[in-house]
């Protein structure tokens, strides 16, 4: 298995975005994530059904996979400019870390009901704002059935997640160890505040420590991707 943990994946998506363009990340999804779940079986993944990204049959279920950055600048988020425009070179730093395979993952991405998928859902929530750290909090609440600004989403994709048994076998699968401390919780970005307020940046410094706190997840990820690689 060879990944380029340097390759930008808006080299190849054509002047659009990675996740649905970039035939390269489409091929690092299916090679990494192709493995045994913690069952024993194999989660194998497919890109031959027509307009799905990635696809899996089995006993185990049907599924539907899209990509998702995990990972962002807000480098184009209009509502943040005031504050991007400022500190251009440190945003473009962190968006050019964040185009590389260590900082996307897979989520289901069929609509159920006509609602939000999850990578919608994290997108369009005023307490998550597409953080990842955030969203891994919602997850890791799901696995022991508490409440968060995603679970109802993540409740429609429940039999994606079972996949996995438990929170701490979800993150070893996706290689996301990086972002959990010794006792299995979230390694957050900003101090977090239990979802009672909306997450902002309210001056440069936040942002700034924000980014730090990215930037070494990409890169830690991307190291942990190339030793799984090895394997």
């Amino acid at each position: 298995m060879i990944i380029d943990t340097n390759f930008n994946v808006y080299s190849d998506a054509r002047g659009k975005d990675p996740d649905s363009t970039s035939t390269t990340l489409r091929k690092y999804h299916k090679m990494l994530w192709s493995k045994p779940l913690p069952n024993g079986k194999i989660f194998e993944l497919y890109d031959n059904k027509n307009n799905v990204y990635l696809y899996h049959k089995s006993e185990l279920g049907e599924f539907f996979l899209g990509s998702d950055a995990i990972t962002h600048s807000y480098k184009n988020h209009k509502r943040k400019h005031w504050l991007t425009k400022q500190i251009t070179s440190e945003v473009d730093e962190l968006f050019d870390t964040g185009s590389t395979i260590g900082a996307y993952i897979l989520f289901p991405n069929n609509r159920i009901d006509g609602k939000h998928t999850i990578n919608q859902a994290r997108g369009v929530n005023s307490l998550i704002d597409d953080r990842f750290d955030l969203t891994l909090e919602c997850i890791r609440l799901f696995y022991i059935r508490q409440k968060s600004p995603l679970y109802d989403t993540l409740l429609r994709y429940k039999n994606f997640f079972d996949l996995f048994d438990d929170f701490s076998s979800y993150i070893h699968f996706f290689l996301l160890e990086d972002l959990i401390d010794e006792n299995n919780k979230i390694k957050f970005y900003l101090p977090f505040g239990d979802f009672k307020t909306r997450p902002t940046f309210s001056n440069i410094e936040k942002y700034l420590l924000y980014k730090n706190g990215v930037m070494n997840f990409i890169k830690s990820r991307n190291k942990r991707i190339e030793n799984y690689t090895k394997q």
